[in-house]
């Protein structure tokens, strides 16, 4: 079993007098998909948000391959390789899909135009069909403003600016929600593809049909803690949901 490449230990987090996370745990290997499930208010948000600097845990420790690391915004996490998809996609309705896989790291044209900040559309577009292509993403038109595409294809390049640019982990967050069954194979089959890669995945999903067939292991959250650890392979529904319920109790391993 390979070393975690990002891992939490006993992540405490306060919003005033409500504990939103009590000793939360959690890890995830290179070259594999971890499923993060529980029901709403279990504390999975939060803890990604603690994991991706976008929030300070109140206490406990996150590792990053190995090294202690306290991330103290998710600009920083980016840096090092993390990346997130968010539930509401973060997409600019009104640029196109290459611009949107750019955006904040934009090509700039070279020589004097570059230092005046022009930007290099052209390559831009190359690249970008390039990505695409690679990771099996078909669009309707490319020189389109995203808002005027379908949401399975705004949330293809969510999906796709996220893996372009992630080197060690990728957060998604409910990246099938509202995609036809299409769509959602086709994410599912990103989400592989990237797996074997090395990239280490983190999926964050109320389908627990889905979780099961993309995943290689689930971390169960429930009240602000990990109760519940699983190999995707041996375990069922049932006892996924027994334990996002607390009707199925699992020793977590040491």
């Amino acid at each position: 079993m390979s070393t975690a490449v990002l891992e939490a230990t006993d992540i405490v987090k306060h919003y005033g007098s409500v504990e939103a996370l009590r000793g939360a745990s959690f890890d995830v290997r290179a070259g594999e998909v971890v499923a993060l499930i529980g029901d709403n208010g279990a504390g999975k948000s939060t803890l990604v948000k603690c994991l991706v600097g976008a929030e300070q845990p109140t206490s406990g420790t996150v590792r990053f391959e190995g090294r202690e690391v306290r991330f103290d915004s998710p600009v920083a996490a980016r840096a090092a390789g993390i990346e997130t998809v968010y539930q509401d996609l973060a997409v600019a309705p009104d640029l196109d899909p290459a611009a949107n896989l750019f955006l904040g790291r934009e090509i700039y044209r070279p020589g004097l135009r570059g230092m005046l900040g022009m930007i290099d559309k052209t390559e831009m577009k190359r690249r970008a069909a390039a990505e695409f292509d690679r990771l099996g993403i078909v669009l309707q038109d490319m020189d389109v403003p995203i808002g005027s595409l379908s949401g399975g294809q705004r949330q293809s390049v969510a999906v796709a600016r996220s893996v372009v640019w992630a080197s060690k982990v990728v957060f998604m967050d409910e990246p099938t929600a509202a995609l036809g069954v299409l769509q959602r194979e086709r994410v599912l089959d990103v989400i592989r593809r990237v797996r074997d890669e090395g990239i280490a995945v983190v999926l964050i999903s109320h389908n627990m049909p889905e979780v099961l067939a993309v995943s290689d292991r689930v971390e169960v959250l429930r009240l602000g803690r990990r109760v519940a650890r699983f190999t995707a392979a041996e375990v069922t529904l049932e006892d996924l949901v027994g334990a996002m319920t607390g009707a199925l109790t699992q020793e977590e391993p040491a």
